[in-house]
């Protein structure tokens, strides 16, 4: 059984390979069953989460990614999340790998991401707005620069010593990056938008969106958060990861609730994208928008790559 620390799982997904393995899965797709969610007592009326999500090809490899979320971590100075993945033989059920975990889940979501702009953005769309300046968030440009000619990046986020940070960190990896001061006059000359945020109220208003914009939308993943108002999908195409999207994204469920959106809009998947079943972009005046929630069909073709890698 071989292991692979945060290191290792890093150089093993560098993201122009990533998006290809991405794409290879999603059009063969997999066996993909609901998370199981269980909840841990520590004391003190403190409480943790386990996350075990599953994935599977017949004949090929089995991974279960494993994340557990202790909100009181903060107080002892640890992280509050830690993931781990274990990648089996699926015909023997022999493990293959312990894998770092939160490498794999953030690396995955932004190509993920940058698979869905690969179809849904301009193809000469060289200028982003980036919303949120996270684990996931720092990673965007770079995934997108694998499948796109982004240069220029406007960062935005609430902490300006962050933004600082990660602004001066995108320069060392040759982007023309900037923070972001007006944020309607940032997005409305944005080519690509992509939010990583968690935010719980719109933070993107329709009305700031140029023609043959793409917003990406990866931040919200509960039916409480939210990071798009209503009028970022009145006029637009809109597509998802999977069809779980719409039980569980507060920026699909609300515009469903008002009847802005209808389910037979939520029907073009990454996976019928990538299978060519459904178009992307028509046109370059068209307006995109992409709602991920993520998958665990992500984490084993990220999984798979990483033990191949070193075989």
């Amino acid at each position: 059984m071989k292991f692979f620390d945060t290191t290792a799982t890093r150089d093993a997904l560098p993201f122009d390979a990533l998006v290809a393995s991405l794409r290879r899965m999603f059009t063969a797709g997999c066996h993909v069953p609901l998370r199981h969610s269980h909840t841990v007592k520590v004391g003190d009326d403190q409480q943790g989460t386990v996350l075990i999500m599953p994935a599977w090809q017949d004949n090929g490899y089995l991974g279960i990614k494993t994340v557990n979320i202790f909100a009181g971590n903060a107080a002892r100075g640890l992280p509050g999340l830690h993931s781990t993945y274990v990648l089996y033989d699926a015909s023997t059920g022999a493990p293959l790998a312990q894998i770092d975990g939160n490498e794999i889940t953030s690396r995955r979501t932004a190509a993920a991401s940058a698979l869905a702009a690969s179809y849904l953005a301009r193809p000469d769309a060289s200028r982003m707005v980036l919303l949120g300046t996270g684990r996931v968030g720092s990673l965007l440009p770079e995934a997108y620069r694998a499948v796109l000619p982004i240069r220029q990046v406007d960062v935005w986020n609430r902490t300006p010593a962050e933004t600082a940070k990660l602004v001066a960190h995108l320069e060392t990896l040759g982007f023309e990056a900037r923070p972001v001061d007006d944020l309607a006059a940032s997005i409305h000359e944005a080519d690509v938008v992509t939010c990583a945020t968690l935010a719980t109220a719109p933070i993107v208003r329709g009305a700031w969106l140029p023609a043959g914009s793409h917003l990406d939308l990866i931040g919200g993943f509960t039916p409480h958060m939210r990071e798009s108002d209503d009028d970022c999908f009145r006029g637009t195409e809109v597509f998802v990861d999977t069809e779980e999207a719409a039980q569980k994204s507060g920026d699909l469920l609300e515009p469903l609730a008002r009847h802005v959106i209808a389910h037979s809009d939520l029907e073009r998947t990454l996976a019928r994208l990538c299978r060519g079943e459904v178009v992307g972009r028509a046109n370059a005046s068209q307006r995109t928008v992409f709602k991920a929630v993520g998958t665990a069909l992500e984490d084993l073709a990220a999984a798979i790559q990483v033990y191949e890698s070193a075989q």
